[in-house]
């Protein structure tokens, strides 16, 4: 009876050991599964199958695969590696984000003879190839390899003593003063900017927030920057805000929503979209004197070397789409003669690399916090549209003078709000807690609401704050008064072939075109039938 209780014992333990060796077996499978999975993956997210709502998508950790799902009604795009509406997501039938073929920079042996540079299949070609806009290698690896600090070509990092204002300004960290000025001698300069189209549903708004008798310092009326896209706008009211004296700049003819279309926009891309949209606002709007000269990227999807080529040849003067981490101390517009001088901050985000004499406008992210001393550290905004945290009039406000303290009482970098008028006018009471906030701070005998424009007027030759009130480059229509240019627009009624079954009237001052203008017709007269 003993031996075969033993026996019996034997047997039980073989088979648990069996049935151990199994698991182990299955678990290393799934681990090499695993590793193969996850073979030169880094933080990029995937699915396992396209099957499904194209919600779920698996990231590598070392604990194993990391299932991360998007909330209802958005999808998750592989290019992108974020969650979007799912009308937006055109990627569902992708399982990873496709991979490039990277030029071979960096190898133990030099591949290439002196002054040229390999391409992945070991192509050499002459360096300067590299990264300048065209594809050049046989296998396109030329192009893959273009980020900041990574570019072969790329911009060095900043050389203050042969980088000299009123042509190129630089720091290393972004945070120097114009001019070597002390804080304390600096105006603080706010930009109040719009982007969209311009027309009878937001001009109110605009008018509201730049009365004529809310003054600076200085006795000129406030003045903001308005980045004009051309779809539904009217040209006559744009006419009006820029003969009171505001800035108008670019956002694009068609305002595309497709972020690829912008991210990997070509050379002519950027001019269809950017010089065309000038060139459209300039003849309807009657603007004249050379002063559209600023960018904005619609949804802040720079478009790397291809849009700064652009802006560099056909006589644009900044940029204002980058976007500078939220830091303690918030950075000062740059030249991009050198790297610039914060990461490149944005999912797939494609900044330029390479030198250009170009302005950037940057964009500083808003601190959220109610209080900067206290309270924990939240993720910053940058447009006040995107600030979906900020729910009511209260927060609003308490976040206009939180970022206001955090510029003034460090280096006073001009503070940015950046809005569409339909997020101001979709928010109860934040239209009256802007205004409160404008003639709280025009109390003030330093602080100043500016134009893009006139902040590099001011950075050009740096004036300190008790000299600023008969700065010449400030007192340009410092106070217009008068009637609009025409009472009665042309309600001009048109259509494009480019855009079949749509309607548009185009309100201007200026004649009639034969036909919507659009991209490769600005003037409207290109496509006549």
């Amino acid at each position: 009876m003993r031996l075969l209780c033993i026996v019996a014992l034997a047997v039980v333990l073989a088979d648990a050991s069996s049935l151990r060796q199994k698991r182990q077996l299955i678990r290393k499978k799934e681990n090499n599964n695993i590793e193969e999975l996850c073979k030169d993956r880094g933080d990029e997210f995937f699915r396992l199958e396209t099957d499904g709502d194209c919600k779920e998508v698996y990231r590598c950790t070392r604990a194993g695969l990391k299932r991360i799902q998007c909330p209802d009604g958005l999808a998750f795009d592989v290019r992108q590696q974020t969650c979007l509406w799912k009308r937006h997501v055109k990627t569902c039938d992708l399982l990873s984000k496709p991979k490039k073929v990277l030029p071979l920079l960096k190898t133990d042996e030099p591949l290439c003879p002196t002054g040229q540079l390999a391409c992945g299949n070991s192509e050499c070609l002459d360096r300067e190839l590299f990264c300048d806009g065209n594809l050049d290698c046989t296998d396109d690896s030329d192009e893959n390899a273009c980020e900041v600090g990574v570019d072969p070509n790329g911009a060095g990092v900043c050389e203050p003593a042969d980088c000299a204002l009123p042509e190129c300004f630089c720091s290393p960290d972004g945070t120097q003063i114009p001019g070597a000025l002390e804080p304390a001698q600096t105006p603080q300069m706010i930009t109040i900017t719009f982007h969209g189209s311009v027309n009878v549903d937001n001009i109110g708004i605009f008018q509201d927030i730049f009365r004529d008798d809310r003054q600076n310092p200085n006795g000129c009326t406030a003045k903001g920057t308005f980045y004009v896209s051309h779809k539904y706008t009217n040209y006559s009211a744009v006419q009006e805000l820029h003969r009171k004296g505001h800035e108008i700049g670019v956002f694009s003819i068609t305002n595309e929503d497709d972020p690829d279309y912008w991210s990997s926009g070509t050379f002519e891309t950027w001019y269809d979209e950017m010089a065309g949209a000038r060139d459209i606002i300039e003849r309807f709007a009657n603007i004249t004197d050379g002063s559209v000269t600023g960018v904005r990227a619609p949804q802040l999807r720079v478009g790397g070397n291809n849009q700064f080529f652009m802006m560099e040849e056909y006589g644009f003067l900044y940029d204002s789409s980058i976007t500078a981490p939220l830091g303690r101390v918030p950075i000062w517009p740059y030249t991009l003669d050198y790297r610039m001088p914060h990461k490149c901050l944005g999912t797939s985000q494609n900044c330029p690399s390479q030198s250009h004499r170009i302005w950037e406008m940057v964009i500083n992210e808003l601190d959220l916090r109610e209080d900067r001393n206290v309270d924990e550290r939240l993720p910053g905004c940058h447009l006040l549209s995107s600030c979906t945290s900020i729910q009511s009039s209260e927060q609003f406000a308490q976040m206009l003078r939180s970022n206001f303290d955090r510029h003034y009482t460090t280096n006073r970098a001009p503070l940015g709000l950046h809005f569409t008028a339909g997020w101001l006018s979709g928010n109860k009471n934040f239209k009256k807690e802007l205004n409160k906030f404008i003639d709280e701070m025009q109390a003030k005998n330093d602080v100043y609401f500016v134009s893009n424009l006139q902040v590099l007027s001011w950075m050009n030759s740096p004036t300190e704050s008790n000299g600023i009130r008969d700065f010449a480059e400030w007192k340009d229509k410092c106070d217009v008064k008068g009637l609009p240019l025409c009472s009665l627009p042309n309600p001009c009624p048109l259509t494009t072939r480019e855009l079949p079954g749509e309607n548009f009237y185009l309100n201007t001052c200026m004649e009639c075109p034969k036909n919507y203008p659009w991209v490769e017709d600005y003037t409207g007269n290109g496509f006549a039938l």
